[in-house]
């Protein structure tokens, strides 16, 4: 089983490296940012690298076709803005410029669901998921941790498409070690368990193996998985514990409409159907307030995930 520890890591204080160290590695990548490189840590690049690390700024539609322009040209851009900047503002461009016309463009929004917190609904992008999942070819990362971000920005840099990785933009619970290997459309299995399957995604994941530690003490066991990416979604490893378990729980910080927990629902209609609960944003729009008080609001916590486990469970037993 994978153990939670505490992090001080926040997420934007470790981009600056990596994207400066791809620089070094490959001439071809390329950042650009919609006015936040300070909310990003990344305010120092354009000074170093001004060919290279490009402020566009608050024109995110501009900054997406740019982008899938500079694809066509053999670049390899990275573009950053908070979530719903860069999924429902540019979708259009997204689809179009980007993914229609085969050009291979990695879009990072920060802050996704209740992780924007203080910035309100207007910022909270409980849709972006579902927006994504849409786009022909698209791949889909909920970051966990700063290890797993790390990596994640690494592996994609020749990925082809449309890759969107949403993330926290601070410290969150420390899932993985930096040493973690990640694949797309490969799941992690963080914990196995006979009774029922957590899965989680983003900082969900965190709340579900502290639902599973707690269950363990009533005597159920509770496997918990990160599908990496929800899109390629692992069919094969949700098939696999779907048989094991016969119960499955979704958990995510996005809104149950067109998201993680219908990606899972789909592959369990097609494949081998079994009681299934989701836990979510429940089809609302966000709010102004602290994390915590998000979390209990949205009822994104490991509380819920334990009462959707019960529920589920008396389902698999026909209670």
């Amino acid at each position: 089983m994978y153990e939670l520890k505490s992090d001080t890591i926040d997420i934007k204080n470790i981009f600056p490296q990596v994207i400066e160290s791809l620089f070094m590695e490959d001439e071809n990548v390329v950042y650009l940012d919609a006015d936040l490189m300070n909310s990003f840590g990344t305010g120092g690049l354009p000074e170093k690298y001004p060919d290279r690390a490009i402020d566009m700024g608050i024109q995110e539609a501009n900054m997406v076709g740019v982008a899938a322009g500079m694809s066509s040209e053999g670049k390899k851009p990275y573009v950053h803005s908070f979530g719903p900047f860069v999924s429902r503002r540019v979708y259009d461009q997204v689809f179009m410029s980007a993914a229609y016309a085969k050009n291979s463009v990695r879009i990072i929004g920060s802050d996704p669901g209740i992780t924007a917190a203080y910035n309100g609904g207007t910022h909270m992008p409980f849709e972006d998921v579902a927006l994504y999942r849409a786009i022909p070819g698209a791949t889909i990362f909920d970051i966990v941790d700063a290890a797993q971000f790390e990596k994640v920005i690494r592996m994609v840099r020749d990925n082809e498409g449309v890759t969107y990785i949403r993330t926290p933009r601070k410290a969150t619970r420390k899932v993985y070690e930096p040493a973690e290997i990640f694949n797309i459309g490969e799941a992690k299995v963080l914990k196995d368990g006979n009774d029922v399957t957590i899965i989680a995604s983003g900082f969900m994941v965190a709340e579900a193996l502290t639902a599973a530690g707690e269950l363990d003490k009533t005597g159920i066991s509770a496997a918990v998985i990160d599908p990496v990416t929800i899109k390629p979604i692992d069919a094969s490893c949700i098939v696999k514990h779907a048989k094991k378990t016969g119960a499955i729980v979704t958990a995510e910080n996005c809104n149950i409409n067109g998201g993680l927990g219908d990606c899972v629902a789909s592959v369990l209609a097609a494949n081998y159907p079994i009681p299934m609960e989701k836990v979510g944003v429940q089809d609302e729009f966000g709010e102004v307030g602290t994390i915590d008080y998000l979390k209990e609001r949205f009822k994104l916590t490991s509380g819920q995930i334990l009462k959707q486990v019960n529920k589920v469970i008396g389902r698999k037993a026909g209670i």
